[in-house]
């Protein structure tokens, strides 16, 4: 008997199902918090936690979080992505995070 596997991506805040989730992390009095968002909720979070960003001072980043903006930081900016994107006729948002798949389809391209 044959048997398949089906990865189901759900956005924690709205319950919904989605392609385009991804992992936030997030940290309030000690606690680490992890949670999966679509980019429109992701940008609520931050509109939100904005003006006490604005506020707070940084006390660091752990060595996994600067390994992966350092990573990041060497490719295109989200504006140059989001600019090949458009041209390349995806959808991409204004603000939040660009799309996995059309930071992996912009590598493909260059």
């Amino acid at each position: 008997m044959a048997q398949k596997t089906v990865t189901v991506y759900t956005d924690d805040f709205t319950g919904e199902e989605s392609e385009e989730v991804q992992t936030h992390t997030f940290s309030l009095d000690g606690v680490n918090y992890e949670i999966d968002l679509e980019s429109e909720n992701y940008d609520r979070l931050f509109e939100a936690l904005a003006p006490f960003i604005k506020s707070g001072r940084k006390v660091g980043r752990s060595k996994s979080t600067s390994r992966s903006l350092r990573q990041t930081s060497d490719g295109p900016s989200a504006e140059q992505l989001r600019a090949w994107a458009r041209e390349n006729d995806y959808q991409v948002s204004d603000r939040g995070r660009v799309p996995k798949s059309v930071r992996e389809a912009y590598e493909k391209a260059h």
